[in-house]
């Protein structure tokens, strides 16, 4: 067979000189790095036990509780990263940590730097019958006093599950608290003569403010001011523009993010976009008359766990975001808000490869997230 002339199309040094020049072309774009995040995360405390939420202090201080029933402070420290107290706060009141319960939330009144009021939420009880707590206490820096329960969640409840336990301030001054439905009697979430599956409304002296929905309704209690939740673990009041934001643990898919409103129903277990950890059909209605319909829903599930909004100077691109933890996904998902509706989610964060149970945007710009593990860390990220 006669050969192929020397560079002909089909010849051995044609092929050569085309695949030479196709590595040429593409070496460039395969070798190129990609743009490094335009933040660094700095570790400011180690070693907590499964830390749950973070509190800023006018002073500069850090409050962390730790969910085996201790809190914790972050002090800063001159020339240096703030340093943890070796000693825990004293005083807190008797806490049921076990499973999913224990010490949750740490709240700091408005106020503090006259009446030094910071408000602690938890599971109070015993296994067969316990509820969710929340406390007022005056804090002086090492131990709590004068510390009064303003809510106890009715009636008790057996086992340790779905506690919800965040907490925010509403623009008039109020507190909300949410309290998951117990994960027993899911459809107690209905029911209003039983605070679980509830966001509560209360005075921060635990009084019921008489504008709540269902003040005065027979076989109501007064302190419900929504219902039809789940597990609300992630919630952010922004007093300017009157908005209440929640997030909740769906099961297995349909976790949500809320826009809370007053009397409002939000649909567990009537409607969900999940289904049961055994893959069975909880319900067949994702939407339903009467029910308010989620801003957003995460199926599969990331489980939301902790949520902020962004408004600092640090990072001018993240302003006006939501970021939501996850401790399935393990990441933090900034939502970007625009009129009230959730605009293209962005996934941060996943390089740490740690559960992540709660972000707070810092006075300073920062945002700090906590780990959740049993050598919990506190961590800041500020730009690179």
């Amino acid at each position: 067979m006669q050969d192929r002339a020397l560079g002909s199309p089909g010849s051995p040094t044609a092929m050569l000189t085309a695949l030479l020049t196709l590595c040429a072309v593409i070496a460039p774009v395969a070798s190129r790095a990609a743009p490094p995040a335009p933040y660094r995360i700095e570790t400011l405390a180690a070693g907590l036990v499964h830390p749950w939420a973070l509190a800023s202090l006018p002073d500069g201080r850090l409050l962390v509780t730790e969910r085996p029933g201790r809190l914790r402070v972050l002090a800063p420290v001159a020339g240096g990263a703030p340093a943890l107290r070796a000693e825990p706060v004293a005083g807190l009141p008797p806490i049921y940590a076990s499973g999913q319960s224990g010490l949750f939330d740490v709240l700091v009144d408005p106020a503090f730097a006259d009446n030094g009021f910071i408000y602690l939420s938890f599971a109070h009880g015993v296994h067969a019958a316990n509820h969710l707590r929340v406390v007022r206490a005056r804090f002086d820096g090492t131990r709590l006093h004068d510390v009064q329960p303003i809510f106890t969640s009715q009636p008790a409840k057996t086992h340790s599950q779905h506690f919800g336990g965040r907490m925010a301030l509403l623009g008039d001054g109020t507190l909300v608290v949410g309290m998951g439905d117990g994960n027993l009697e899911r459809t107690d979430a209905q029911r209003l003569h039983t605070h679980l599956g509830k966001i509560m409304r209360i005075g921060r002296d635990g009084s019921v403010p008489a504008d709540n929905p269902f003040v005065g309704r027979a076989g109501a209690l007064p302190e419900i001011y929504s219902l039809g939740h789940r597990n609300p673990q992630g919630m952010v009041s922004l007093p300017g523009e009157g908005v209440l934001y929640a997030h909740e643990h769906g099961s297995k898919g349909g976790d949500e993010l809320n826009r809370i409103e007053r009397g409002a129903n939000y649909g567990w277990p009537i409607t969900t976009g999940g289904v049961d950890y055994t893959g069975a059909r909880i319900t067949p209605y994702r939407n339903y008359a009467g029910v308010t319909p989620p801003l957003l829903e995460w199926t599969p599930s990331i489980a939301p766990a902790g949520m902020a909004h962004y408004d600092g100077a640090l990072f001018p691109a993240w302003r006006g975001s939501l970021f939501v933890t996850a401790l399935k996904e393990k990441s933090v998902r900034r939502v970007p808000m625009e009129n009230g509706r959730p605009g293209t989610q962005e996934t941060l964060f996943t390089e740490l490869g740690e559960r992540l149970r709660d972000v707070r945007a810092g006075p300073d710009g920062a945002l700090y997230l906590l780990t959740d593990n049993a050598a919990g860390r506190v961590l800041r990220v500020v730009p690179r």
